[in-house]
């Protein structure tokens, strides 16, 4: 049981300590020059496709929830008659 518990001690400090630093480069400053330019654009839509995308995943996913919900309650408020 020690040694199991050695051998992951080992490895978890072996991770850590020899592990190489990535060099991100920091995209916030281009991504504040995109999204403050004033070009009549919403901000949500200022992203690309993807955030267009996701806004009109979004979008429909809401009226097909709202659709649910008031079908349900239709349902329960008119309950069929055995």
């Amino acid at each position: 049981m020690n040694r199991h518990i050695f051998a992951l001690q080992q490895v978890a400090r072996r991770t850590l300590v020899t592990s190489a630093r990535r060099q991100w480069e920091n995209k916030v400053p281009q991504k504040q020059k995109l999204f403050q330019e004033d070009n009549g654009m919403p901000v949500h839509l200022k992203g690309g496709v993807t955030d267009a995308l996701l806004y009109r995943a979004t979008i429909l996913l809401t009226f097909l929830g709202c659709g649910y919900v008031v079908y349900e309650l239709g349902k329960a408020a008119f309950p069929q008659k055995k």
